[in-house]
């Protein structure tokens, strides 16, 4: 299930050239044109959805163990694994994409703030119990 406008389905389909590093029946991985840092790529499922909810567990599964691999093979000590979906959670290209982007320093790959918030211990436990019911 492809779309004809997508990006990444145009580099799957062969319309489009990349750097492909793997490849088979569901997944699809090559390096980022506009890197964060050397050895930054992208795997991504064949199938198109714009967001992680949108695809089938069996087009996921093999999604990490191939960034799993392209972290070791670009030697990367440390990388991060990054995923987005929507945009104010800062996607941009609407077909689900891993980032492996390697940490070779301070200054270079990915720069995250983590704003963190004080705990309303009542409040948690309310949303714990929330969340594990619809488990």
């Amino acid at each position: 299930m492809a779309s004809t406008a997508c990006i990444f389905c145009k580099i799957v389909k062969g319309e489009i050239p990349s750097f492909k590093l793997f490849e088979n029946d569901k997944v699809f991985a090559f390096l980022d044109i506009q890197p964060l840092s050397r050895g930054h790529a992208l795997v991504i499922p064949k199938f198109h959805g714009a967001k992680l909810t949108d695809i089938p567990d069996e087009d996921l599964r093999e999604i990490l163990p191939v960034a799993k691999k392209l972290a070791q093979v670009s030697g990367a000590e440390n990388f991060n694994i990054l995923q987005n979906n929507g945009r104010i959670a800062h996607q941009v290209v609407d077909h689900v994409h891993f980032h492996m982007i390697p940490k070779p320093n301070e200054t270079e790959g990915l720069g995250v703030g983590w704003p963190t918030q004080s705990t309303d211990m009542d409040k948690l436990k309310a949303l714990y119990e929330e969340l594990k019911a619809k488990m």
